[in-house]
């Protein structure tokens, strides 16, 4: 064999034998597939809102349409990634892949988020969305065993993240603030499949415009645990991203699946200094929380 056509010869076959067994972005339905991944909705676990009617209604498993914009499912075989599939709401498809595998045992983790963006999945303890801005999101991880006979595994997501709330009760908002900036340490914007918990320790800001009449913001962060809490800097901006006011809260308490509410005057400085209350509350599709004021 001359020398020339060796080379490539050789250089061929390292780049087989270095190929990654990963397929990104496979058709949702592969062809002879032997594992099908049903997701058939959403655990919700409510708020107690007072209304016992939609209490009871609230507790039903919910349609994954009505709470996720897009999803992934990614598929591991020990820590080497196997498949993973991106879906947005809309797709033919959207909540189903099939896989045809080869006989052994899987970690499938599949995500359900709202970003404007898929996710990136890094391995199953690191999994971070577009900007690093976290969404409402839900997660299933379990492991499955691949035999010679094909199976269909239905699913629910559950949440895994929790919500910071800020309902102003000023007359007005000053017509010349136009952003609200949330800075705040304690939570993660990187999920690990694994635990269900936050896996990185992360800085996060989220400015959102306010819209006329607007007086209700929310964040999300994914806690590290149930007992975590967020150091929170809390700033108005004008159209120049100047700051107008700005009000700290320290130690504010998260969990997931729960809403964190701070209900007060921000602008108004007619009572003392401005107070802002705290509780932990029910309400919506989220679960009972603790109640406190300061």
């Amino acid at each position: 064999m001359r020398p020339k056509a060796f080379s490539f010869l050789l250089l061929f076959l390292l780049l087989v034998g270095c190929e990654a067994p990963y397929v990104g972005n496979p058709s949702a339905i592969e062809e002879n597939a032997n594992v099908t991944l049903h997701v058939t909705g959403i655990e919700i676990v409510p708020f107690d809102d007072g209304n016992q009617a939609s209490l009871v209604q609230s507790r039903a498993v919910q349609s994954i349409t009505n709470f996720c914009s897009r999803l992934t499912f990614v598929l591991y075989q020990g820590d080497v990634k196997i498949r993973s599939v991106a879906q947005k709401r809309g797709d033919t498809e959207y909540g189903t892949v099939a896989f045809a595998l080869p006989q052994g045992t899987y970690t499938v983790a599949i995500i359900g988020y709202n970003s404007d963006g898929a996710c990136t999945v890094t391995s199953l303890d690191k999994i971070s969305f577009k900007d690093n801005r976290v969404t409402d999101t839900f997660l299933h991880c379990q492991d499955i065993e691949v035999t010679d006979q094909p199976a269909t595994y239905d699913v629910q997501l559950k949440r895994v993240v929790a919500m910071f709330r800020m309902l102003l009760t000023d007359q007005e908002i000053p017509s010349e603030a136009k952003q609200m900036k949330f800075y705040y340490t304690g939570g993660s914007s990187t999920l690990s499949a694994l635990t269900s918990y936050g896996s990185v320790n992360s800085k996060q800001t989220v400015k959102i415009d306010i819209a006329t009449g607007q007086k209700q913001f929310e964040v999300y962060t994914i806690p590290h645990d149930e007992t975590g809490s967020l150091n929170m800097t809390i700033t108005a901006l004008d159209a120049n991203g100047n700051t107008l006011k700005e009000r700290i809260l320290n130690e504010v308490p998260v969990r997931r699946n729960a809403i964190a509410r701070y209900t007060g005057k921000f602008f108004d400085d007619a009572e003392g200094n401005g107070s802002i209350s705290f509780s932990m509350t029910a309400e919506g599709d989220w679960e009972d929380g603790a109640e406190g004021t300061f």
